[in-house]
């Protein structure tokens, strides 16, 4: 069980086996606090890299969001947009679907950054496509995180094709609509991962009372980041993670 008292996580009690539902601050504590993407924000650093997550956790967090999806080759790599772009100006972007691992040098994999923050981070693990569940499973197994994980996704069908490989892997929905939101109850998740536009005091409740936890994305505002903090969330997500700690990490 993932527990933080006064602003500290308690590692005695925060290591888990890859298999356990992965539990948060509970209401009364201050929230977990992820970086989106690493630190995004800071425009010295490229976003979904080592490097934009070294910094995230150098600046105070518990940890941080990531985005996943297939080579050509069948690798798990780390990207939020499906076209690649290498550093360098000018250099053209590569559609990851079309590409093997070999030709899009420095593009991280998944069990690189695993096995890299296994011990030191929380990590939220966002699936972008479906059929990343043999290479999602294989990384926790060899690398498992020891201050918890969550695999999240917008598409319920990816986190089913987990639940199907592994019932033990904690899940999260994630959703930017009223629609999205709506099915929450409808599958096997433990965690619930709504915009900030659509978080209300009586929703924090109402998911808190069916025994879900609540990390709310993306909070890049202050103000937003306190009264969410007030509501009981379990955990924000921002791109501004300097902000975030300085606000709510204090």
């Amino acid at each position: 069980m993932l527990i933080i008292e006064g602003g500290q996580l308690d590692l005695a009690r925060s290591k888990v086996s890859y298999s356990s539902s992965t539990t948060m601050c509970g209401m009364g504590k201050r929230p977990f606090l992820l970086g989106h993407r690493g630190a995004r924000a800071t425009r010295s650093v490229l976003e979904n890299t080592i490097a934009s997550f070294d910094l995230c956790m150098a600046h105070g967090c518990d940890g941080f969001e990531f985005d996943v999806r297939r080579s050509a080759d069948g690798a798990a790599v780390i990207c939020h947009d499906p076209v690649w772009q290498a550093s360098g100006e000018g250099r053209p972007g590569v559609e990851i679907a079309g590409a093997t691992v070999a030709e899009m040098v420095g593009i991280p994999r998944l069990e690189e950054v695993i096995s890299r923050f296994a011990r030191g981070a929380y990590l939220d693990i966002e699936l972008k496509i479906a059929g990343l569940e043999g290479a999602l499973v294989e990384a926790i197994r060899r690398h498992p995180p020891e201050r918890g994980f969550v695999v999240s996704s917008f598409k319920p069908g990816a986190l089913m094709r987990v639940r199907h490989v592994d019932a033990g892997i904690p899940l999260g929905l994630i959703c930017d609509t009223p629609a999205q939101l709506a099915i929450w109850d409808t599958l096997p998740v433990s965690v619930v991962f709504p915009h900030f536009k659509l978080v209300t005091r009586e929703l924090v409740l109402a998911l808190h009372a069916a025994g879900k936890q609540v990390l709310v994305w993306t909070v890049n505002e202050s103000a937003r980041m306190r009264e969410l903090t007030e509501w009981g969330v379990d955990g924000l997500i921002s791109d501004q993670t300097e902000l975030l700690v300085k606000t709510v990490g204090q």
